[in-house]
This record gives C-alpha cells, structure tokens and sequence, in this order.
C-alpha cells in the first residue's frame, strides 16, 4: 500500500476512499484560544501567509481524492507540477479568500463550495484536515462529510505539551527533567527547581506552535519577572505550561505512524527535524542514527500509540524527539496528533525519491518587494529544478506563499518551500543552499 492507502485503510477501514484534504495550519491557534497566554506569544509570521501553506496539500491528493484551496493555483506553478505528473486530486476552490481567515473560516463562508462538498457525499469521501478544532466539525456538519478522525474534545486534549509530557513520565520513557504547570503557584516553584539545576530553562505553552508561546530564561531575576507578570491575578490563577531544563541537542527529530481504530499502530518514517530558535524549518531524510536509535523511536510510537487509542485518538501522529550531546535519546518532547509538514512529503518521497536517495526539505525566506511569477523562480532555479530524468533537483511544493502577503501590501515577506533531491545528502544540502542564492538575488532585482 502506498502511505495514502495506508492512512485511509486505519482510519476509515476502506483504502479506497476518498480524501477532501483540508489544511488548516495552526489549528493549536483554536485549540489554545481560551488558554493563558506568555508574554509576547501574539507574535507571529504574517497570518496571510501562513494561511497560504495550505498549497501544499495539492501534492498529497490521489485521483480520487480533493484538496480545499483558498486561490486557484498559479497556472504556471500548477503545469510546472503537471509536467512532472505530480497533481491527481481535484482542486476545489473557497467562494472567497480572505487572507486572514484559515481555509476553514473561509470554506465556512461559501455556499458555492458547501454545495459542491455535499454533493460528495457519497459514504466513501471523508473530510481529512491537517487537525480537527470545532471548525472543522462544523465544516464536516454543514457538508454531511464524515471527519476522518475523532472529535475536536479529543484532538485538543491528546495535543497539549502537558498531556505528551505526563504520558511520557508515567509510561517510562526518557524525558526531559521538567514539571508541568496548571497554576502560577506551581509555575514559580518549577522554575526554582529546575533553575537550581540547569543555567537555562524553556517555558512552553501547552498548544504554543511554529516556536511561539516559548521562552528562555537564564536567571532566577528573568523567571521572578514572569511570575509577577504571569500571576497579576493572584498565585492560584491558571496557566498552562510545561518547564523543562536545557539539554544541549544533537539533532532533533521527527517520527510518524498512524494509530488505525482498532489500536494497531503503524509506523511512517523518522526524519531529521531542522530548526531554528525553535522554529520548524524543515527536514531531511534519511536521517543517519545511531545504532538501536530508531528502535527506540518504534518502541516509543507504539507506547505512545497504545495511550492515544486509549484516549479515543485515531489518525496520523508526528512526535518530536531529541537526541542531546551525551547520546541520550528522548522520544517525546511532544505529540502532534495531526498532520504535520513532514506528513505533505510523504507522497513525493514515495514517488520522487529513490533508493539511496536523500531529501531535504525546507523554506526558503525571500524578500520580495512585487509580486513574481513562477517563470521567473523558474527562470532563476535554472538547471536546479527537479528533473526526472536526472532524478535530483529542487521540487517547489508552494508557491503561493511567495506572494501572499506582497498581494496584501507588506513587502519583504515571502516564503517558497521546497524538497531538494540528491544521491547524498551533502548534494541535498548543495541544491538547497544555491536555490535560496538564486531566488534572494532575483528579489534583490526587483
């Protein structure tokens, strides 16, 4: 079976249903909205372009299935994937884009598109979001398109920081020395703790996501300045937040599988994560392990797994994992019961990248000050784009985020995401690292 068979057989028991694919980055954002927020944590990269990354669900579709879009699709951009028969599902459009409403929000709001939904309704065609929030389940109600997964209580209560981190404590996996916070109390008595044992902790909010609702503190003055902020309705106000000490990383990581209905789980892949002040920002494959590593990664997906179904969780789950300096492994850091980057280049990996093969995938941040157009990123990744024939090079899996927010007015914000193909990972790295030269002087040309 292919991954997408895979996925559908675990959670709707038919590997030959249809997928409406709906990419709903940062549904954490809904999860969290009632909860406590740290200090600065509303900072963020331009919501219209983030809200622009659901491009990328066009590369997971099979012929059968269809992905939700909030514009159509550069019609340079999308021959450009045909030419590399890359596009099978149908491409269904919102009535309108609001640039600073997720697919969702924007799905909710068009009758044409409604229409269109329901008429799929034929037993066999599932809504399939990257996470199931209460929008989602209003989305599948207004449709009569079964969500394929649980409920939004139950997706929102297995993603928290402090759910991974306590499944980890009580089911004796490595875990980072660390505490789980549910009052300011509790957060001042943590933070006293763990810093008079590590020079540095890392304050997590519990649906933080993309490296926001995080801090470091290097000092008992920087943490006693966050409780008063933290605790100005008293010491039994509540937060929700996980402590954790430092630990020095080798490398991050991130493993996939899939938790079908009856319990079984089945693991995906393992990729190196790439990240930068605790942002996510990309990841290459096949990552090279020590020995017995990713063993312990397989032993951990089915612990973790057999907890998730216990909670009523099924569907794909990506964990994130570290391996610090002293060669210690610890397989939780946290649980992502949805689909997550890693999960949109599972198909293209299963099509595009061979045995002995190495991939990295990755964003490249531009500075566009106009808008471009795909002939001219083709033009300046010139003898760099992926070529079948050779069966290396750059594939460009969106390229609507390059303009989103330039559309709006906000100059020098743009992102193009792409997966570098080599026959080893130094030549990934070559690719990725000559593509993002081109494309920043092409912005500077402007």
């Amino acid at each position: 079976m292919t991954f997408s068979e895979r996925l559908k057989e675990a959670v709707t028991g038919d590997s030959g249903a249809s997928f409406v694919y709906l990419s709903n980055f940062e549904v954490e954002r809904v999860w969290g909205a009632d909860e406590p927020k740290l200090p600065g944590s509303g900072l963020s990269f331009s919501a219209v372009t983030v809200n622009r990354m659901e491009e990328v669900g066009v590369l997971l579709a099979d012929r059968q299935d269809a992905v939700v879009l909030k514009e159509r699709v550069d019609p340079d951009y999308l021959g450009y994937l045909e030419g590399l028969d890359a596009v099978h599902g149908a491409l269904l459009m919102v009535d309108g884009n609001d640039p600073e409403h997720s697919v969702t929000e924007d799905a909710l709001e068009s009758p044409d598109l409604l229409a269109t939904l329901k008429a799929l309704d034929d037993g066999r065609t599932f809504l399939a979001p990257l996470g199931i929030s209460e929008r989602e389940e209003r989305l599948s109600q207004a449709t009569g398109l079964p969500l394929a997964g649980p409920s939004a209580e139950v997706c929102k209560r297995v993603n928290g920081k402090i759910f991974s981190r306590e499944l980890t404590e009580r089911n004796g996996l490595e875990t980072i020395p660390g505490t789980a916070c549910r009052t300011v109390d509790e957060l001042a008595r943590a933070l006293d703790l763990h810093l008079a044992r590590s020079s540095r902790v890392v304050v997590k909010e519990s649906m933080g996501v993309s490296g926001r609702g995080m801090v470091v503190l290097d000092s008992p003055e920087r943490a006693a300045r966050l409780v008063r902020m933290m605790g100005r309705r008293g010491p039994d106000a509540p937060v929700r937040l996980v402590v954790e000490e430092w630990i020095d990383k080798a490398y991050d990581l991130n493993y996939q599988f899939i938790v079908a209905r009856d319990g079984t789980v089945g693991f995906e892949t393992v990729k190196r994560a790439l990240t930068e002040n605790g942002v996510h920002r990309g990841h290459a494959f096949p990552p090279e392990l020590p020995g017995g590593a990713e063993d312990r990664l397989r032993e951990s997906a089915e612990v973790i797994g057999a907890r998730l179904h216990a909670e009523g969780y099924f569907g794909l789950v990506g964990v994130d994992a570290l391996m610090g300096t002293d060669g210690r492994l610890h397989p939780c850091l946290e649980i992502n019961a949805r689909f997550n980057m890693a999960t949109y280049q599972n198909r293209f990996a299963e099509r595009f990248v061979g045995p002995g093969q190495h991939a990295l995938a990755g964003v490249i941040d531009l500075k566009p000050v106009r808008r471009h157009s795909f002939d001219e990123v083709r033009e300046a990744l010139d003898g760099l784009l992926y070529d079948e024939r050779s069966r290396t090079g750059l594939l460009v899996n969106n390229f609507s985020t390059l303009n989103a927010a330039v559309d709006q007015g906000r100059r020098g914000q743009g992102r193009l995401y792409g997966i570098a193909v080599a026959d080893s990972a130094a030549g990934a790295r070559d690719i990725q690292v000559a593509a993002e030269e081109r494309l920043a002087e092409m912005t500077r040309k402007a």
